[in-house]
């Protein structure tokens, strides 16, 4: 089954205080000095719809509603966050309202637009990924990874739950990951897992990128809580990931390294407990929105489509 709404799963609780500086950033992106179009518009109430044009799962809205919060306009929601679309083409889904002084509604529009676009189509490549390991009985993790848009890693992991995957580390701060540099500068798996150990103490897990068994068993004799098997072709990956949970079944492993949602089935082994896939905020389609005044224009007329909920 794909996946629903998210009932009473409230991901906004999640956010610390001081992320409502980014709307002032991203704000100050679109509108470094004067709002000319705003002058031109001026301050009257008015009433925008936003459309959502293309299928998908719905993420972001938290945001969405934050930025025009800031910018004193109200949204009233017909749609869930985490709730599955589907548009007939050539159709639109009327998704949410809009009010306020048109000169605020238009001044936040492509800031808001850009980020539920985003956020929604992650969140949909997310659903989409995670659906395909289900339906083949795995139960292990689909996680991002940190390759994510500077100044955006919070809505972008944000997303991830929304769709259903794991956000994996947030930054440099949550987990000590240990890749092939740091053990380059090091000298040795060894010697880096026991430098790391020293300031992570026993609160803070040690992950470290292995490019061979040799290596993935280096690294656990030193004390690491997760390996990553990088760049094993799907066959090596089984048989490495059942020789070193054999042996070490307290340790997770990882697979990572050009994994996708067309290649993942083949990945999908009882001994790996986690894919990362950094296309999952990387090489990700978005979600087509569009916010509209309704005035007594065309524009009124936009919206034809029957209800596009997937039931």
């Amino acid at each position: 089954a794909e996946y629903g709404p998210m009932d009473d799963l409230n991901f906004a609780q999640l956010l610390p205080p001081s992320w409502e500086k980014w709307i002032d950033l991203w704000l100050e992106e679109d509108i470094p000095s004067f709002d000319y179009g705003g002058f031109v518009v001026g301050e009257k109430k008015e009433t925008a719809h936003l459309f959502a044009k293309t299928s998908g799962v719905i993420a972001g809205c938290f945001f969405f509603e934050k930025i025009f919060n800031r910018l004193e306009c109200k949204v009233s929601w017909n749609v869930k966050e985490g709730e599955h679309i589907k548009i007939q083409d050539g159709g639109k889904f009327h998704a949410a309202t809009v009010t306020g002084p048109v000169r605020k509604i238009l001044l936040g529009e492509r800031t808001a637009l850009n980020l539920l676009a985003r956020a929604s189509g992650i969140a949909t490549l997310a659903s989409k990924v995670v659906n395909i390991t289900k339906e083949k009985g795995w139960h292990g993790r689909v996680a991002g990874t940190r390759k994510t848009t500077p100044g955006f890693r919070i809505v972008e992991k944000y997303a991830l739950l929304v769709g259903g995957a794991d956000t994996h580390r947030h930054d440099l701060s949550s987990m000590i990951m240990l890749k092939d540099n740091h053990v380059w500068s090091t000298g040795s798996i060894t010697k880096a897992v026991k430098k790391a150990k020293i300031v992570g103490g026993f609160s803070i897990k040690i992950e470290v990128e292995c490019q061979s068994q040799a290596e993935a068993e280096e690294a656990i004799e030193a004390g690491a809580d997760v390996v990553m098997l990088d760049n094993f072709k799907p066959d090596k990956l089984s048989e490495v990931a059942k020789n070193l949970k054999g042996k070490y079944p307290h340790v997770l492993i990882e697979s990572s390294g050009g994994i996708t949602s067309e290649t993942i089935s083949s990945y999908l082994s009882p001994y790996v407990d986690v894919i990362s896939m950094g296309n999952l905020t990387q090489s990700v389609p978005h979600i087509d929105f569009s916010l509209k005044i309704q005035t007594q224009n065309k524009y009124c007329l936009l919206y034809t489509s029957p209800s596009p909920r997937d039931s």
